[in-house]
């Protein structure tokens, strides 16, 4: 994709190819009195953009003070808020490295990236944050500064320069950006090196996909340490002039989202699964003839849904009920969403697809999309006019997809990473013949909609040669409000088994039943033959989950060695 040539004043053309560069064309398109918005003192409060603007450029100031360059790379380690998208735009602006990790690692998992990287300097949002990165500075020897957001508040700055940053050798699209250390499920976290090219052209490729508007309230939550929430809720948020509202925290979602009213949302499944658990677990404990309104409408949602996800028409009598249920119980979700919600986005993992169903039935569709670090946020997505429940939608218009001879995903376009930092033989692996082998193994629909069955090395195989993707049946087990996480297993056995967190109080007789139910949608080979109950004690800290609260299958599965000999005795 060519860089972006866009209408700056009447008869003037401006080439938007790096962040600097967007940064300048919001400040001239959008000079919104409320761009951000942020909670001081119990209420919104809505942020300039030439007030954001301006704070950039004096942190640019401080930072050059500090001997920041072109290229150096810089950390930040903070919560998502607007002191961290002001702390990143100053890194990008200079032409230097933004560094970000993930606020829930401990500091023996932070030292190690600090080290990898050579990170001269680092953002920390808090004192806790400082003494964590402090009880391992010894292990740091090239960090010279650290920065602390509520020690040293970010600097207000006065009124915002025409073009942020000018001053010094500007960066090209080709400079490094970022590097971003992948939260794999197995392995030592690898840096994906991000180009400030990569960034402008996945904002492009994004907005082309997705209509958002300057009228658009966004609300963010997730890290802005990850690729999607950092490129798809800031970066695209800023360069079409939507209001970003920060949310204070994930425990104040939902108040926050009563509050701010947004119309657009971001997030992962886990998000939609709870929203939808929450809902059942109310309408069940209210009684009759509250739970049985809300059973029914549920049926009505995913058969309307299921209906026109094939294609087929919706009968007169399921559309009048559909238009009954639409009052008595969809429209009480869309108020739970703040009233005003377009366009909802699930990405970074599979989102079960009863879930998915029952909000396109309830007029709340999710578009789900796929894509990684090493794409820059997303690759394909649903769209408004092309919506397929189950699929992870059509590539961007400029990302090319092809699937390998086992089904493995290859990507190629502007949004690939330039290559893992400082690991050349990685980077010619994954990047092969030109094109991204992304590890993830899917199948194309007749209409160009991608399917992800699986990650490649979590295929089971059992000792009967059957290949069974743990992922499918993982979703269909915490679809239910009982089931809180679950990891299936089972390779190289005989029959398949899984080891379940139940959530809250669930009993043993709860969570059978409820695997019963999955089983019932499964082929013979995939049912699950028996299960056994864990704590949760699942978490970054002791390794079993990653930053972005992934499962590591393989560090679980040592973790209860002992409990799966048990559970295999005689497979």
């Amino acid at each position: 994709m060519d860089a972006a040539t866009v209408s700056q004043r009447p008869g003037q053309k401006v080439t938007v190819e790096t962040i600097p560069q967007l940064l300048r064309q919001a400040l001239e398109t959008h000079r919104k009195k409320d761009a951000f918005l942020i909670k001081r003192d119990g209420a919104w409060t809505p942020i300039a953009m030439e007030t954001v603007m301006a704070r950039v450029a004096a942190v640019v100031a401080a930072l050059r003070g500090r001997g920041v360059k072109l290229g150096d790379r810089v950390s930040i380690l903070a919560e998502t808020s607007l002191d961290w998208a002001i702390a990143d735009m100053a890194i990008l602006t200079i032409g230097a490295v933004t560094v970000p990790i993930y606020p829930t690692l401990p500091g023996p998992q932070i030292a190690p990236l600090l080290v990898d990287s050579g990170a001269i300097g680092i953002f920390v949002s808090t004192k806790a944050q400082r003494e964590k990165l402090e009880s391992v500075r010894s292990q740091i020897p090239d960090l010279r500064w650290v920065w602390c957001f509520e020690e040293e508040p970010l600097p207000e700055g006065s009124k915002a320069p025409a073009g942020v940053g000018e001053s010094a050798p500007a960066p090209g699209p080709e400079d490094l950006a970022t590097i971003i250390y992948t939260s794999g499920t197995t392995g030592t976290p690898k840096g994906v090196m991000l180009t400030q090219g990569n960034f402008v052209a996945q904002v492009h490729l994004s907005l082309a996909a997705m209509n958002v508007q300057p009228t658009d309230v966004y609300l963010s939550f997730l890290p802005l340490s990850h690729v999607f929430e950092r490129c798809s809720g800031l970066y695209t948020m800023l360069f079409a002039g939507a209001t970003i509202a920060y949310a204070e925290s994930i425990d104040r979602m939902p108040s926050n989202i009563g509050e701010v009213r947004p119309t657009i949302l971001l997030a992962v499944p886990r998000f939609w699964e709870k929203l939808m658990a929450r809902a059942v677990d109310v309408n069940k404990a209210a009684g009759f003839p509250k739970a049985n309104i809300f059973q029914w409408a549920y049926q009505v949602a995913i058969r309307a849904a299921t209906l026109r996800n094939t294609g087929r028409s919706i009968p007169p009598w399921l559309a009048l009920q559909h238009a009954l249920a639409d009052k008595l119980v969809y429209s009480k979700i869309a108020e739970r969403l703040g009233g005003r919600v377009r366009l909802r986005v699930s990405g970074s993992a599979a989102l079960n697809r009863e879930v998915a169903l029952f909000f396109d039935g309830a007029g709340q569709p999710i578009f789900e999309g796929y894509g990684l670090s090493e794409t820059t946020s997303a690759a394909t997505v649903n769209r408004f006019e092309s919506h397929r429940v189950g699929t992870v939608g059509p590539p961007f218009e400029g990302v090319e997809i092809k699937l390998a001879e086992d089904g493995e995903i290859l990507l190629k376009g502007p949004n690939v990473m330039k290559g893992y930092w400082k690991r050349p033989d990685e980077t010619r692996e994954a990047l092969e013949g030109g094109w991204l082998h992304t590890g993830d193994i899917g199948a194309l629909d007749p209409d160009g909609h991608l399917r992800i069955t699986d990650r490649k090395k979590d295929l089971i195989v059992t000792s009967g040669g059957k290949k069974i993707p743990p992922q499918m049946i993982e979703g269909a087990l915490k679809s239910s409000p009982k089931i809180h996480e679950a990891v299936v297993v089972g390779d190289a056995k005989k029959f398949i088994g899984a080891l379940i967190i139940p959530e809250g109080d669930a009993t043993q007789a709860e969570i059978a039943a409820e695997v019963e139910r999955v089983n019932g949608t499964l082929a013979q080979f995939e049912k699950i033959k028996r299960f056994e109950l864990i704590p949760n004690d699942l978490s970054v800290e002791n390794g079993t989950l990653t930053p972005s609260l992934k499962v590591k299958r393989k560090v679980v599965v040592e973790r209860y060695r002992d409990l799966l000999e048990k559970m295999f005795v005689g497979a």
